[in-house]
């Protein structure tokens, strides 16, 4: 489900945090991670994202509950299947209970060609 930018609500953080941790870096960088779920809205369609040089265009960017999850998200995010993205992503927030309808922001995004 994809909306206009301007039916978006105000983005609550800007794009040079949407990805930040090197391993996910890293996965950006190799092709293997094309996605990204987020809080708040970290960024519009459009808008580049810049890793160690490298261009990313935002192409999507749409509310998921956890719950819709599929294990084809799962593998754009980097991972093999769901529970390898909900074991990582309750890793680095530990306490933080998975709960299917909590709503995330999902960042879709491709490489630009130099």
């Amino acid at each position: 489900m994809t909306t206009p930018n301007n039916e978006l609500p105000a983005k609550t953080c800007s794009i040079d945090r949407l990805v930040t941790m090197e391993s996910d870096i890293k996965k950006v960088l190799e092709g293997k991670k094309t996605a990204t779920r987020r809080n708040g809205r970290y960024a519009d369609v459009g808008e580049i994202m810049t890793l160690e040089g490298q261009s990313f265009k935002i192409d999507r960017v749409y509310e998921q509950s956890l719950g819709e999850l599929t294990d084809e998200d799962a593998k754009r995010e980097g991972f093999g299947t769901v529970d390898e993205y909900k074991e990582s992503i309750l890793s680095y927030h530990p306490g933080m209970p998975w709960l299917p309808q909590m709503k995330v922001w999902v960042h879709e995004f491709s490489k630009l060609e130099d």
